[in-house]
């Protein structure tokens, strides 16, 4: 199996939104974001899948040497070997693949926020920074589309935070700030015992009018110039608004399962968008 074909495993297998816009990059840029997605999915799995938590540091740090191994020429892992022919063409900073690593150590060392601010600081490092990636291998000729791209990666973090509260809960983990919980009168026990109430509703109501918004802000940042170039990332932001609106008409019952959409419904969302343009 070729690194590349070995990302496109790992990024297929995962069933993420994100494989759906990729489908409809040229094939340079397509290997590109593959590669970069799967880097992602390697360090997420580092810490979601590892039982020990020193284990996990282990092969953190082991990520961390190995991001700078590629960018000295001396890259091992299928992973690295797919992205470096990468990292000149799109301008992939080293600086930004070490953050996304820092985010995945937040995770070992805080299961709590206590407000936005701490909240959108763990997200630009596993989700801003992302998206800040991504949007240079779409294509970039306006600075100003990295901010675009930077305030994206957020809104898509917090539709992940919305529709995952029940899974993060029961590995012992609450993403939504703690003094939002005050605000709503939810306490974490009602999180953790997945009590569904309607103070609970109330409060993710407030989530998801929170998320849209920074959905149209991000939007009202794209330079027109580059938004043929983008849309990768505004198929992504179709699917995942769409979510949003799932999760509305459930009744927002994210504590006792996933809600999801199918696969073709993803495609459909993602060729609507990418046929406006």
């Amino acid at each position: 199996m070729s690194p590349d074909d070995y990302c496109q495993q790992k990024t297929a297998q995962s069933g993420s939104s994100f494989y759906y816009s990729f489908l409809f990059l040229p094939p340079e840029r397509r290997r590109a974001i593959t590669a970069l997605y799967a880097f992602c999915r390697e360090v997420d799995d580092t810490v979601d899948e590892c039982t020990d938590e020193s284990i996990a540091r282990i092969k953190l740090a082991w990520w961390r040497k190995e991001i700078s191994s590629m960018y000295a020429g001396t890259q091992t892992h299928p992973v690295t070997q797919a992205l470096a022919p990468h990292l000149q063409p799109y301008n992939l900073k080293e600086e930004h693949l070490q953050a996304i690593i820092d985010g995945m150590e937040m995770d070992l060392n805080q299961t709590r926020y206590l407000d936005f601010a701490a909240l959108n600081k763990y997200c630009w490092h596993v989700a801003s920074v992302v998206g800040i990636l991504s949007a240079s291998i779409f294509g970039v000729t306006n600075p100003q589309t990295l901010q675009f791209a930077e305030k994206l990666g957020l809104a898509f973090q917090l539709t992940n935070i919305i529709r995952d509260v029940g899974e993060d809960a029961r590995k012992g983990r609450i993403y939504l700030p703690i003094n939002e919980l005050q605000q709503f009168n939810v306490t974490a026990a009602d999180i953790l015992n997945a009590r569904h109430t309607d103070k609970f509703e109330q409060l993710m109501a407030f989530q998801i009018a929170r998320a849209q918004t920074v959905y149209d802000e991000a939007f009202a940042l794209l330079p027109k110039e580059d938004r043929r170039a983008q849309r990768p990332g505004l198929m992504m932001a179709a699917i995942y608004r769409t979510l949003l609106t799932e999760v509305e008409a459930d009744g927002y019952h994210v504590l006792q399962h996933r809600i999801s959409l199918t696969p073709i419904r993803k495609l459909w969302l993602a060729w609507k968008t990418y046929v406006r343009g």
